[in-house]
Formats: structure tokens, sequence, C-alpha cells
């Protein structure tokens, strides 16, 4: 178990200062594999590339259609037609609200994280300027939005984290709305009070809005040429409805939102190559960085000592989902990322924790609910690169606004697992999850 410890620590050091989960991943297993009495090649060639080739096969048209369906939604200006028209509703007056309702709707209809930021931050730009709330404030703002409920607690979101748990409980992407929905209160109003508090507490402290190096806002020629907002909610729609109400597959879902998309804006064809092109490349390195987490998870289930490492877990006492979520938790802490912290432990540990299901009563729902809403708990650390791409596009620094990023993207996330957790428990009163 020794080298399973050193391997997911020089994992996480790795991650940690910058070097790509891509090929420290294999570092990290070839340790595991080392200490564990492993042939290191066929480790590599064999048990590793297994993990990670099966995790692609499966995963793969998921992460490229949501990529394409995210970029066209960008190019076509439906996202950007999204975001203006929740923003003019919300007004001004109330800039956090409406840019974090902004981000959460969009992520919440499938497009990508990535996609958010760049759509939302020229709004929220513009909202903050005319609020003149601190600018160390909307990097925050937007994570709350795009990298918490909306990702992985409430029921039916098309997003990543939500999906890998139907693979190993045989669930669907509704599983647990009550716990998904506690979970994403928690979460949402949380956040939004303290991000009001910390306002409230700068503006008073005499800090305003300061103008970034690059004055990027939104001007209303702009607005203009961006399609109808009823238009452009129409592709997140079908994606949502189609995956929850028609149970229709995921990949099935997304080419009904991307074909919905080029029909909307037909007179943008031209573009469409460009859009698709862009989506289809970008997805490459999404799921290989999750591919390579996986890999590393199915080298350490080879080793003697991972059998020790799952007695450690599931001694942890109480409820298995607590051991669960803590679990994941750290893979996701390790790995800087959501989905790759949640392939490795489920990788290793989800057979186990099916079995434990169906032996305890416990729902194999619940544990998908607590999967899903634990990912995206630690996964938020400063060496995340939604976080790194968050700030980048702001044009702030760690120093200056990860703190509150920290607050609503990993200590109340952290709290609304316990939360789920304990809604869980009133499911033999209830019978409802």
């Amino acid at each position: 178990m020794f080298g399973i410890i050193l391997g997911l620590a020089l994992l996480m050091f790795l991650a940690y200062i910058g070097w790509s989960i891509i090929w420290v991943a294999p570092i990290a297993a070839g340790v595991v594999a080392l200490t564990g009495g492993l042939d290191l090649l066929e480790a590599y060639t064999g048990t590793y590339m297994e993990g990670f080739v099966g995790f692609a096969k499966t995963w793969f048209p998921v992460f490229m259609l949501g990529a394409i369906f995210g970029k066209l939604m960008e190019d076509t200006g439906m996202a950007r037609s999204v975001a203006t028209a929740l923003t003019k509703v919300i007004g001004t007056e109330r800039a956090i609200l409406g840019v974090l309702v902004s981000a959460a709707v969009l992520t919440y209809g499938g497009v990508s994280l990535f996609v958010v930021v760049f759509a939302v931050y020229p709004l929220a730009l513009a909202l903050f300027r005319e609020a003149n709330i601190p600018r160390r404030l909307m990097p925050a703002t937007v994570a709350l939005g795009a990298f918490t409920f909306t990702m992985t607690a409430i029921p039916g979101t098309p997003q990543i984290q939500n999906l890998i748990p139907t693979e190993y409980y045989f669930t669907t992407a509704m599983a647990a709305p009550v716990m998904g929905i506690s979970a994403a209160v928690v979460m949402a109003v949380g956040g939004y009070l303290y991000l009001r508090w910390r306002e409230k507490k700068l503006v008073a402290a005499g800090e305003v809005f300061t103008e970034p190096k690059d004055k990027n806002m939104v001007t209303e020629e702009e607005v203009g040429k961006i399609p109808h907002v009823a238009l452009s909610f129409l592709p997140l729609v079908i994606v949502v409805f189609t995956l929850n109400i028609f149970n229709w597959d995921i990949v099935v879902a997304l080419i009904a939102g991307i074909v919905a998309i080029m029909l909307l804006n037909i007179q943008k064809f031209r573009g469409f190559t460009k859009a698709i092109n862009g989506g289809a490349g970008g997805s490459v390195i999404a799921i290989i960085n999750t591919s390579a987490a996986v890999g590393f998870g199915s080298v350490v289930r080879a080793v003697p000592g991972f059998e020790d490492l799952t007695r450690l877990v599931l001694s942890v006492p109480g409820n298995p989902l607590i051991s669960q979520a803590a679990a994941i938790n750290v893979l996701a802490g390790a790995t800087g990322s959501a989905s790759g912290g949640m392939g490795i432990a489920l990788e290793a540990l989800g057979d186990r924790y099916y079995e434990i299901s169906m032996a305890t009563g416990i729902p194999p729902e619940a544990f998908h609910r607590v999967a899903s809403i634990a990912s995206g708990g630690l996964d938020a650390l400063p060496h995340n690169g939604a976080v790194l791409t968050l700030l980048a596009i702001t044009g702030m620094s760690h120093k200056e606004s990860y703190k509150d990023i920290f607050v609503v993207g990993v200590l109340i996330p952290v709290a609304s697992v316990f939360v789920a957790i304990l809604v869980s428990t009133l499911y033999p009163v209830f019978g409802i999850l």
C-alpha cells in the first residue's frame, strides 16, 4: 500500500506544480507498479493502457459531442444571447446573481465549463462595472454558477461528472433528485450569500471596480448580432429534455442539440466547420487527461496493496457513502480534475461500492449522486485547469481571487456532500432519494 500512497503523492505534487497529467499519470503508475512487484513494461502497455483505452472507448463520443455542442453555441452567439437575456431580466443591481444564473443555465444546458467562462465574462465585466463591484469577486461568481451545483448536483445535468457514475451504478442522470437538489440549494444559496457578504465587506473597505487591461465588454452593436434568446434557449432545452424526459442516450441527445443549433443558424453555415473542428480538437485533450487518470487507477487496482487500500477506505466508520465521498474528493484534489478523480476512484472501487449497495440496501442512486457531488469539491484547488483558465480570462491572480473561489468552489461543495448523505439516511422513512 505504501507504493500506492507514494504514487498518489507524486501525482498530486506534479499536477499541483503544473505538469500535465497526460504524462504524469504514467510516471505515477510506474511507481505504483514497481513498488507493487509488477513488470513495469507490462503494467504500462497492458494494465495502464487497458484502463486508458477502456474509458476513452466509452466516453470519447460524449466528450467530443459535448465540446462541439458548446463550441457551436459559442461561435453562433447563442451562448452569449442566453447570458445577455438573463442578465437583463435580473438587472444590474443584482449583478452577482445575474452572472451566477447565466453561468448556471448554460452549464445545465450542456455547454462546457470553458465555453461558459468565455461566454459570460464580457457580460460579467459590464455588470460589475455598472454596479461598481470589485472585480476580484468575478471569478468566484462565474465558478459558483458553472463549476458547482449545475455540474454535479442538479438531477439531469448532462455534464460528464453526472454521467460517469451511470456506468458503474447502472443509474440515470436523474439519480437521487432529492439528494441532488438539497446539495444544490446548499451550494447555490450558500455561495451567493457568501459573495454578497464579501461584496459588502470589500465595498465598505473602499474597494471599487477596476478596469482590466483588456477592456472586453459587450456593446449594443454586438448584442444586436446575436440570435434571438428564444431560439438560443432551444438547443439547451432539447439536450436536457431528450436526455431526461425521453430517456435518449446522451450521445443522441447531444447530436439533437447540435443539429438544432445548425438548423437555427443555417445562415452561418460557413463557420460550422471551424466550430466543429475546434470543438472536436479541444475534446481530445479533455478525454486524454481523464483517461490518463483512469489508467493510473487501473494500475492501482492491479497491485497487491490495493486490497489493503480498499480495506482502509471501506473501514471509514459509518455510512459507506462517506468513505466513497472521501476517496473521490481526495483523488479529485490530487488530479485537479473532477472527472479524473472520480474516474480513478470508481475504476478502483466502483464494483465494490455497487456490491455494498446491493448488500446494505442503500440504493445505487445514492452512491451515484454522492460520487458526482464529491467530485466537485477538492477538484477546484489552485492547480485545477478550469480555475487557471478562469483566472486568466478574467485577468485576476490567485492572490486576488482564489480565496473566494475556494469558499464557493471547494468549502461549500464539500459541506453539501454531507447534506446529501444526511438526506439519504431518510430513504428508509420516506422511500425517496
